[in-house]
C-alpha cells in the first residue's frame, strides 16, 4: 500500500483568526473541520476557508514545520508558505 503524503497546512477561521495543523488526507480534513467535525478550535471560531498547505517528506517534517509556524507572527505564518523568490 502507497503511503500518502504529508501536508501541513493553514486555514482562516470566520473570526480572522489561523489555524494550523497537519493530514495526510487534505481533502477529507477540510470537510471534516468545514463540517464542525474538526478540530475544537476550529469547532469554535468556525472555518471560512484554507488558506496554503504544503506537502511534506514525512509527518515528522509535517510536524516539525507545524511547530515552526505556530510560533511566528499572524501573517508570517502565510509568508512560510509563500517565500519571496531569491533576488
Amino acid at each position: 500500500m502507497e503511503e500518502k503524503p504529508w501536508f501541513v497546512y493553514i486555514l482562516e477561521c470566520q473570526d480572522g483568526s489561523f489555524y494550523t495543523g497537519v493530514t495526510n488526507d487534505l481533502d477529507k480534513r477540510m470537510k471534516t473541520q468545514a463540517s464542525g467535525k474538526g478540530s475544537k478550535y476550529v469547532r469554535n471560531k468556525k472555518f471560512k476557508k484554507l488558506l496554503h498547505a504544503k506537502q511534506c517528506l514525512s509527518k515528522s517534517d509535517a510536524q516539525k514545520a507545524e511547530c515552526h509556524i505556530k510560533t511566528l507572527y499572524k501573517y508570517d505564518k502565510l509568508d512560510w508558505f509563500n517565500p519571496e523568490p531569491p533576488k
